[in-house]
């Protein structure tokens, strides 16, 4: 009798779990849990005076501080007070030059010099800045390239984030009501030899079928430029200070 009454049990529950994996709502964004990604081998302290270093970069003209070429009114400072706690800050210059003191952080020159590599997940958790003519990104660069943006936002594109392989090209403009000035988001970012992928808030925003190569690597970049009009507008006359915020950074490895 036992064994008839838990073999109809047994039965029944196969009835359920077969219904339930049939029409319930399955995931949307298709993600990897954190266990399946490796163990963490980068976590952000941007206050570490050895994981990153602050105000240059061989991805402006000469290591910085200025970099026009690019429609940037940046001009990088040292300053902790502009990015050392996970607030990258930007103000105007005062002198009329028409410059913005700015905030940038890189692992590229620190003691540790950390890159990041192919199949290494980056998850951010970041805060968009709400003023017109704020231009924050997390990216990737070295030697003259091998670049990945983690994103980039604008906050004359209020709900559009830009995300993009310049590695071996592909580009998203992901657009979502969640994305607005102001805005805390969940960023994640896969970068696989044969495809990037990007998630935002748990969804999968894209994948680009173009990957970053197997022998790929290279140093993280976080930064808050200026706009300086030629695609995006310049801050209001009456603004003084930008500012966006990451609370959270880490790499995870396989």
């Amino acid at each position: 009798m036992y064994g008839h009454v838990a073999g109809q049990c047994g039965l029944v529950l196969s009835n359920v779990f077969t219904w339930c994996r049939a029409h319930l709502p399955r995931p949307r964004s298709g993600a990897a849990s954190p266990a399946d990604d490796g163990p963490v081998v980068f976590t952000a302290d941007f206050t570490s005076l050895t994981q990153w270093v602050a105000g240059r970069s061989s991805a402006y003209p000469d290591g910085g501080p200025v970099n026009p070429g690019d429609n940037k009114l940046d001009y990088l400072v040292e300053d902790p007070a502009y990015s050392r706690g996970g607030v990258f800050r930007a103000t105007r210059n005062p002198d009329g030059a028409g410059t913005w003191y700015a905030g940038l952080l890189t692992t590229e020159g620190s003691a540790e010099a950390f890159m990041v590599r192919t199949g290494d997940v980056l998850e951010a958790r970041v805060r968009l800045p709400a003023q017109v003519g704020a231009w924050p990104a997390i990216w990737t660069w070295r030697e003259g390239g091998q670049e990945v943006d983690v994103f980039e936002y604008h906050p004359d594109n209020p709900d559009l984030l830009e995300l993009t392989n310049h590695v071996h090209g592909g580009q998203s403009y992901f657009r979502d009501p969640r994305v607005a000035p102001g805005a805390w988001l969940d960023l994640r970012v896969r970068f696989g030899a044969r495809s990037v992928t990007w998630w935002v808030n748990g969804v999968r925003a894209f994948r680009d079928h173009a990957g970053v190569g197997r022998d790929w690597r290279a140093y993280l970049i976080v930064n808050l430029s200026v706009c300086a009009g030629r695609f995006h507008p310049q801050p209001p006359p009456d603004v003084t200070e930008l500012s966006f915020e990451v609370s959270a950074l880490r790499i995870y490895r396989r």
